[in-house]
Parts: structure tokens; sequence; C-alpha cells
């Protein structure tokens, strides 16, 4: 009972109050007022009178890990629950009402549920997503609140959109988090089971046949021969028809389906159509017969064992296979060589087939004999044709491909050609050639050209470089373009030969020629030069000098000198000075000792590559190990160098190229000559695998590779030498 509203008996509200703010309701946006805070309290923090509260996330208990957004701390975290709800059916007499079955997904993250109904065979039903994923209010009177998780547990029943979903069941994930909720999980109930659906699935159990029925399993075949298909050649002699000659046929025979499909071989000028198609694929029957009524011929035969034909008719497979037809047709035992088939009524001798036909045959059916028959006739000799000579219009490529084609095409570039040898990163695949003109005038005798030779292409450009006050402009000499050879005819049938790559090289380094002037002077005397290469090397390892082969030549007079070394008691002047110092080291360099050749200091190399990393203060060596784990797709720990090169480019490591490629030539590799990366970043790796430093001189490539010049040569085979100009017996004497 409350007080009467007397004078003493009423209470200040505001005793004990400590705020009397206003919030902030309006703000202009645009020049236009607007309310921003429909759900702000008024004075004091007290809500007012129209205002609802509003609505609240679910409440989850507070962990001991740092505070998270619920988008980020319960991300793809979904609840699942088994549910039903009952819909009335006033369609069919055969069913009062359907139960249908369905899924409901409570994502945490945004409090959002969506329901799935499972797909049934031929429901008729809208199945499928039954409520879209978003927030969903509860029903009156709370239709300010939505549903949050404290309303779902097993057992419950909860209204979507005046839909009753009884909840039986929930997954495991969604035990375990509502348990750690402290949400006591009610217990599994079973669905109730509908009975239509169960009327429907005893009908067609019913509907099922009592006797198994003849399977005609051909899937089997067909994943297992699929576009595997045998080709024989063979011929037709129609040379008893009028007109008639024989005529050669490829037969196809496809394991797939045991189809045959037979096409003709029609040779130029032979007079006939180019219908390539001789027999189209089908199965082919052995004998021909007449052409049976439509219905007759099946894989199966029915018997009509009640009722008239159309209403009320009743038919049984026969399993007997009374009055059925079968025909033979050609598999693939039928075929081999020399056999003779009926095409229709044509006969066709199989005279060849091609390799993978024969190892079919090998391996299945253990035939070792495919002697081939004769079966092509001489035609006489190819008569070869002959173009027109050039006009002179145009390239010559150009101008003979009006004769090719009745529409002119324009002459194709060798694509592969051009992609293979086009520049590629500091690789120019480019030959370049220092020449000196062939000429007996004085002004011309001191002139230089380089000759480019661009490899993609068959082109070739000549500049000659500006020499002061020589009296002589330098700059392009032949613009770039594909050279004619010499002494060609201009107007010709045949298209013209241009200088490549093979006809530019130095005649000082063709080895047959100069191992030709070694035999021929040095004839028979093995016992005198043997005796010099005793001499000269007397631990008899069979490798000596290049001073030393140096001077034998010089000795025997080959180098060039026209004065013999009195000290030399040897044979005088086998050669009259007919090798030149390039031929000498071309020779020296194709028997040169390669077990003697120098290799990259390691040491050295690794040490540098870290201190030019350190210099630049590059870190990313976890960043680009990931990158080349993600690259391998096997998982071998091995990659070619190039992609180990283009992830060092796309990571931006600071270090030289040839600093990188001394990298290479050191590193572990495979037999295919893959790298071993894993080893390789850790070689270079200066945080976790620090070698002591030494300078790095940009300037002396060769001083920090620790390796000689590639055309340096330090120590020749003599016994190879002695080989190749006296025979294979010279070293054992």
């Amino acid at each position: 009972m409350s007080l009467p509203f007397l004078p003493g008996n009423t209470f200040n509200p505001n005793l004990g109050k400590t705020k009397f703010h206003k919030s902030h309701h309006f703000d202009v946006a645009n020049d236009v007022y607007m309310l921003v805070g429909e759900h702000k309290p008024g004075i004091g923090g007290e809500p007012l009178p129209f205002q609802k509260p509003k609505p609240s996330q679910s409440k989850f208990p507070k962990g001991e890990d740092p505070k998270m957004p619920a988008w980020v701390a319960f991300d793809r975290q979904v609840l699942s629950f088994d549910a039903y709800f009952m819909e009335a059916s006033t369609e069919r007499r055969e069913e009062q009402y359907r139960m249908r079955y369905c899924k409901i997904y409570f994502y945490l993250e945004d409090d959002t549920i969506q329901v799935l109904e499972p797909r049934w065979k031929c429901s008729g039903l809208p199945q499928g997503t039954i409520i879209k994923r978003h927030r969903i209010p509860r029903p009156p009177p709370n239709d300010g609140d939505f549903y949050t998780i404290q309303q779902f547990n097993v057992g419950e029943e909860i209204n979507l959109y005046s839909k009753v979903f009884k909840i039986t069941d929930c997954d495991q994930f969604t035990r375990n988090f509502l348990t750690k909720m402290g949400i006591r999980i009610g217990p599994t109930q079973a669905p109730p089971e509908d009975p239509y659906q169960g009327s429907r699935k005893t009908f067609d159990e019913t509907m099922q046949p009592l006797r198994p029925y003849e399977r005609y399993d051909t899937l089997k075949q067909f994943l297992e021969h699929d576009r595997h298909v045998l080709r024989f050649y063979c011929y037709w002699d129609d040379t008893d028809n009028l007109y008639g000659d024989p005529r050669q046929f490829v037969l196809h025979f496809f394991l797939s389906d045991d189809t045959i499909e037979i096409r003709e071989v029609i040779p130029v000028n032979s007079g006939r159509d180019a219908v390539g198609m001789f027999l189209r694929r089908a199965r082919l029957p052995k004998n021909v017969e007449a052409l049976k009524q439509h219905g007759a011929d099946t894989n199966r035969t029915v018997l009509n064992v009640f009722g008239p034909m159309g209403h009320g008719r009743r038919l049984l497979l026969d399993s007997l296979k009374t009055g059925a037809v079968h025909t033979d047709f050609y598999k693939d035992h039928d075929l081999t060589i020399g056999a003779v088939i009926n095409v229709w009524g044509r006969k066709f001798v199989l005279c060849d087939c091609d390799e993978f036909t024969r190892e079919y045959y090998r391996t299945k059916y253990g035939i070792t004999e495919f002697t081939p028959l004769k079966y092509s006739t001489d035609k006489g000799p190819d008569v070869e044709r002959e173009w027109p000579p050039y006009n002179g219009f145009g390239a010559e490529e150009d101008s003979l491909a009006n004769c090719k084609n009745l529409m002119p095409k324009a002459p194709q570039a060798d694509f592969i050609k051009f992609m293979m040898n086009d520049r590629q990163g500091l690789e120019s695949n480019v030959l370049r050639f220092l020449a000196r003109m062939e000429t007996e005038h004085p002004i011309d005798k001191g002139r230089r050209f380089i000759i480019s030779y661009f490899l993609r292409d068959d082109t070739i450009l000549v500049f000659e470089p500006p020499v002061r006050n020589s009296g002589v402009i330098g700059g392009k000499f032949i613009e770039r373009g594909r050279i004619k050879k010499p002494h060609q005819m201009r107007f010709s049938t045949q298209l013209s030969e241009y200088y490549l790559a093979p006809d530019l090289y130095f005649p000082n380094s063709n080895m047959q020629k100069i191992m030709e002037k070694v035999r021929n002077k040095l004839g028979k005397s093995l016992d005198d030069v043997r005796t010099f290469f005793s001499k000269t090397n007397p631990s008899a390892s069979g490798v000596c000098s290049y001073s030393h082969f140096h001077d034998l030549l010089c000795q025997y007079n080959l180098a060039g000198i026209d004065i013999v070394n009195p000290k030399y008691t040897g044979p005088k002047c086998l050669m009259d000075g007919s090798l030149t110092d390039h031929e000498v080291m071309t020779l020296a360099r194709n028997f040169a000792d390669q077990s003697q050749q120098v290799g990259p200091d390691v040491a050295r190399l690794i040490s540098i590559a870290q201190v030019e990393l350190r210099k630049r203060n590059f870190e990313g060596f976890h960043h680009l190990m990931d990158s080349l784990k993600q690259q391998d797709k096997t998982k071998s720990g091995y990659m070619p160098p190039e992609a180990v090169r283009n992830a060092l480019l796309s990571h931006h490591v600071p270090l030289p190229d040839d600093i990188v490629k001394g990298l290479f030539e050191v590193a572990t590799v495979d037999e295919k000559g893959d790298v071993a990366y894993v080893e390789f970043l850790n070689r270079i790796n200066w945080k976790q695998y620090p070698v002591p430093a030494i300078q790095y001189q940009p300037g002396h490539p060769n001083q920090w590779e620790g390796m000689r010049a590639k055309n340096e040569i330090t120590s020749v085979n003599y016994v190879a030498l002695l080989d190749a100009i006296f025979g294979e017996s010279a070293s054992a004497q």
C-alpha cells in the first residue's frame, strides 16, 4: 500500500544523484539538423519514457587472454543444432502433416542465425536455405530483443518467424562450448518420424525387382582403354571393277567401345575427292545380313506377358533370350597382320600396324611376329616441284607465298627460335666479332669493324667504331638485316642462301685442320716426340705445363718461329712455321688437363657475399626461405638455378650478378642440376651463420672468385695429344 500524496510523504527523486548531464541528441550534418542519439538516455543517464533498451549481444564469460572483439575471437566458429518443425498439409489425403528436419547454425561472431533443410529426393518442396543468415528478433513480448546464445539448448523450442523449431541434438563442438559457458546441455531427443516418408520408403522398396537383371557394364572398359586406339595399315583391291585400282586405308580400332573407323589415304593428283572418311566410327559386323526391323537388334529381350499393347500391358525381361538376334562384331583378337576383314562386302587386307598396336598384342596375346606385307605399288620417281623464279618484288619468301596458296599468306617467322634466342636478362644472345677489310688499299687496311650476329632472327649488323683523324666517318656500315652469300643467281627458282651462325667462325679455331697440319708435318717421328715429352716430364704423369708445350712447338718450329733453338738436338724444322699463336692456343685448349683447373674459393666467396648483405642491412632470409618452400611443390629441397635467381630478384637481395653466379657454381646440386636452396640460403645468412669478413673488390672478379680466367690454360694432356695424332697405341708404346 503506497503512502498518501501529502506533505511529508513525498521524497525528492534527485537525492543521492551526482550526475545531471544531458546527452547529445542532435547534430548538424550538411547544414541539416539530424537526430543522432536515438538510444542515448536523458538527464543523468536515465532512459527517457519513450525509449527502449538497446538489444544486447550474447554474453560470454571473460577469459585469461587479452580482450578482443567478438568478430576476432570467434571468427569461423559456429554452433550447430539439429531441429525439426511440423507443417500442416491440406493438399493430399495421404498425409495430414509433414515433419521437416533442419540444421540451425548460430554464428558466434555476430549472433546471426541460419536455417538449412537437407534436400530430399523428389520431395517437391523448396528445400535448402530456409532462413538466410541474419540476426532474428524474438517474438512478442520480447520483440525488441534478438536471439542470443542463451536461448539455444537441446530440448528448447524457439520461434523463428512463426515457425516453432524443436532442438533435438547438437554436435560435439557445440556441447563443449556450451559446457564451458556453464550451460547444462539437455538430453538428446529422437525426432519423430514422418508417416508419409515411411510409407513412401516402403512403397519404393516394393518396386525393386525380385530377380537380378542382366547388367551390361561398359564403364570399366571405357575407363581402362579411353584414348587407346589400335592402328592398322590396310588396302582394298578394287581392280575387278571397272576403272578400279588398289586403294590404301588406315583402320582405327577404339578399345574403349570396340568401334572401328576407316580413313582413306588419297594420293596427290589421284582424281578422287578429298574425303578422307571412308567408314564412320561404329561397330563393324562380321557377316553382312539383311537390314533388321526396328527394335529387333537390342541388348535385352522384353516379353509382353499380359494385356494388349497400350494401357494395362505388363512387360517382362526374357532371361532365356527367346528369339533374340545375335550379331558378331569384330573384336581386337580378330585383327592381325595378314587377316582379311569384311567391311560391308569389301575385302580389306591388314598389312602393317604402328608401335603401340604391336606392344598391345605383344603384352595381351603374346604375339611377337609382326612381319609387314607389301601393299604399296611403285608409282615411279617423284617429280620435284619447281617454283617460278623470283620476280624482284618484296622478299623472296613473300613472293613464294603467292605461288603456294590461292589466297596468299604472309610468311611466318620461327617463333620458338625467337623466344629461345631473344634477350634474357644479361644474356643478349648476340655474337660479336672484330673484323678487318680484305683489301690492298692503304686507307682501308687500318679500318676495323664490329660484326654483330643476332641469333633470334639470323640478322647481321656491321658497325665501324669512329677513329679520330682517320679520314673515315664511323657508324653503321651495314644496316641490320639478312645478308646473302655471294655467287648466287639473282632471279632463281630456289630461295637464296644467307649467312648463318655456323658460317661465322675463325679458320684458326678449326681443330680438324690444325690436327691435319700437325699430322702431316710430324709424319712418323713418334719416337722423337715421345723422347722430348719424357725429358720435359720426368714424373711420367702424362701432363705437361703450357710453357713446356709451347717450347715443343717452338723447337720443332711449329709455332711460327723462324730460328730453331740452338740448344735443341732433336729433329730440325719438321714444320716451317705454319701454326699461328691462335692455332697453338686452340690446340692446347682442346687437350687441356681439366683436373688441374682451380675452382672457386668457397670460403672466400661466401664471406664476400655475407659482407655485401651486411653492408646493405638485408635481413629478409626468413621470407626468402618461405617463398622458395612455397614454390617447391614436390618438397624435394631442390630447385632450378633460374627459379632461385628469380626469387633473389623478387626479394631485392642486394648481391651482384657475378657473386650469384659464383655461388651457384659451388652450390650442392642433384643429377638434374637443381640447387639445394636451403643450404644455399644458409651460406649467405650472415645473421645465423656468420663467417669472417673479407673485403670485396668489384673491379677484379677473378681475385675474389679464387679461380683463373676461363681462357687460361695451365697444363696440357700430351697423352691425349699423341693418341689423336699417332693413334691410341701411341701412349702405350
